[in-house]
């Protein structure tokens, strides 16, 4: 079992930065592929960005150039940079950890960010 807890959500005016992190635990045997992935009230889940095992990441359009994603393998952990918010971006943000067959998820952390 994997264990993810994101934190880093809060309430932001648009234009505003936040930090979100995602904490890995459990039975890690290897660096593997995290991604963030987010989804608003009423709209399907839509992933955010992906970082590799060499850490190489991919954004989505709506994000690239104003999100970063990076990872500390030390600590277990991935974070997601979010600068220049818009209030389009107001939804629940999760981690993922991605196994060859199966993919682990947190509970996910809420951004706001009011206009």
């Amino acid at each position: 079992q994997v264990q993810l807890v994101e934190s880093g959500g809060g309430l932001v005016q648009a234009g505003g930065s936040l930090r979100l992190s995602c904490a890995a635990s459990g039975s890690i045997l290897s660096i593997n592929v995290m991604s963030w992935y987010r989804q608003a009230p009423g709209n399907q889940r839509e992933w955010v960005a992906t970082v590799s095992k060499g850490g190489s990441t991919n954004y989505a359009d709506s994000v690239k150039g104003r999100f970063t994603m990076s990872r500390d393998n030390a600590k277990n952990t991935v974070y997601l940079q979010m600068n220049s918010l818009k209030p389009e971006d107001t939804a629940g943000y999760y981690c993922t950890y991605s196994l060859q067959f199966y993919t682990y998820w947190g509970q996910g952390t809420q951004v706001t960010v009011s206009s």
